[in-house]
């Protein structure tokens, strides 16, 4: 798995939902290893990345690549292995520049690359259906948005969360989760929504950003709503987060926002983004009081789930290279030994109980 974003350690502003697939992949039997590199716009920083990566490759026995992100497929060409190549949003729409909230020049260009890695992919995935208009003509996509651990973002008491939090029991809040400065993010829209609505009804805006990653759920469990004002996203995943612990979200119409609100009781897609309208949802949002219903509504997101679809992925490019033999195997006692014994000769699989593993050489 090669990518150009990687958590660092218990923080909340990196990709841990990249992290997150790898280690489900893992726990699914899926031998992974992970090739993250720090591309930073810099041409050189990928020419480098992509020497080691290659090296990498000659010395390693794999079975396909997957890029998360169209940029970190450039490092996979050319082609020496299947590619799967997930599409998780600036990659194809565009990269916002933080000084003046508007595509940048050299966007066109990370585009245009990303394109052709799609061009290339054996299979490409995209994290909403609107990407979909976005990639070449005749490059087919599956719509597989990023998963959700249930057990990591769940709902807690809301007293003890706002205690563990340090924030006050008698107030309402109003959660923001992005970086400050990013401005794709808008946090001005969010600020003002929130002044709007305090002439109507007192509120407080509390961002989340540069917090330890396991304090995310508490704060969504600690707030009244969440407030998502962004230009633009792929899928976005702090909508789903706030969806898993309960929280009732406002939102403008980005990404694939609608579809997840849709039906959830608590939860609002503004019709347009002044602040007056967001405000107003807001309003109505914190009178009703309560949680939503949103984590039945996102059961769908199960990074179980999303596991086995990226799987089912892998398996059929795998299987669809021509002079490749592929063979899985699910050890269920006696079952994994007679399947064993049915494995081509140029067929390698790693067998253990309740794994699966995928694996593919070259027929002579």
């Amino acid at each position: 798995m090669v990518t150009s974003e990687w958590p660092a350690p218990g923080l909340s502003r990196t990709a841990h939902f990249i992290k997150r697939q790898a280690d489900f992949l893992r726990a699914a039997g899926v031998d992974v290893e992970v090739f993250p590199f720090k591309g930073a716009k810099n041409p050189l920083n990928y020419l480098k990345a992509w020497a080691r990566f290659r090296r990498k490759l000659l010395r390693g026995r794999y079975d396909l690549v997957h890029a998360q992100f169209g940029q970190s497929g450039l490092l996979a060409l050319p082609k020496r292995l299947p590619m799967v190549v997930t599409f998780r949003g600036s990659d194809l729409l565009g990269t916002v520049s933080d000084r003046n909230g508007r595509h940048i020049w050299a966007s066109r260009i990370h585009q245009r690359l990303c394109r052709l890695v799609a061009r290339r992919a054996d299979a490409a995935v995209v994290v909403s259906a609107h990407m979909k208009a976005y990639l070449p003509a005749g490059v087919e996509a599956e719509v597989i948005p990023s998963g959700l651990d249930f057990d990591f973002f769940r709902e807690m008491p809301r007293d003890e969360a706002r205690r563990r939090m340090g924030l006050p029991a008698d107030e309402r809040l109003v959660l923001f989760v992005g970086r400050p400065t990013q401005a794709r993010k808008r946090m001005w829209l969010a600020e003002r929504a929130v002044e709007a609505l305090n002439r109507e009804l007192p509120a407080r805006l509390v961002v989340a950003w540069g917090v330890p990653h396991a304090d995310v759920p508490v704060y969504m469990s600690a707030c009244d709503a969440l407030v998502f004002t962004s230009m633009q996203e792929g899928s976005p995943n702090v909508v789903k987060e706030a969806l898993a612990c309960n929280l009732p979200v406002v939102s403008v119409k980005v990404g694939d926002v609608e579809e997840r609100l849709r039906g959830v009781e608590g939860c609002e897609v503004c019709e347009d983004e002044r602040p007056e309208t967001i405000a107003a949802a807001l309003a109505r949002a914190l009178r009703r009081g309560g949680r939503s219903a949103g984590r039945e509504a996102v059961r769908g997101l199960d990074e179980r789930i999303i596991t086995d679809r990226v799987i089912g992925i892998y398996r059929k490019i795998l299987a669809g290279r021509r002079g490749l033999a592929v063979e899985s195997l699910v050890n269920r006692g006696s079952q994994a030994e007679e399947g064993c014994g049915e494995l081509p000769l140029a067929a390698r699989a790693a067998v253990s109980s309740g794994d699966v593993r995928v694996s593919a050489v070259r027929q002579n």
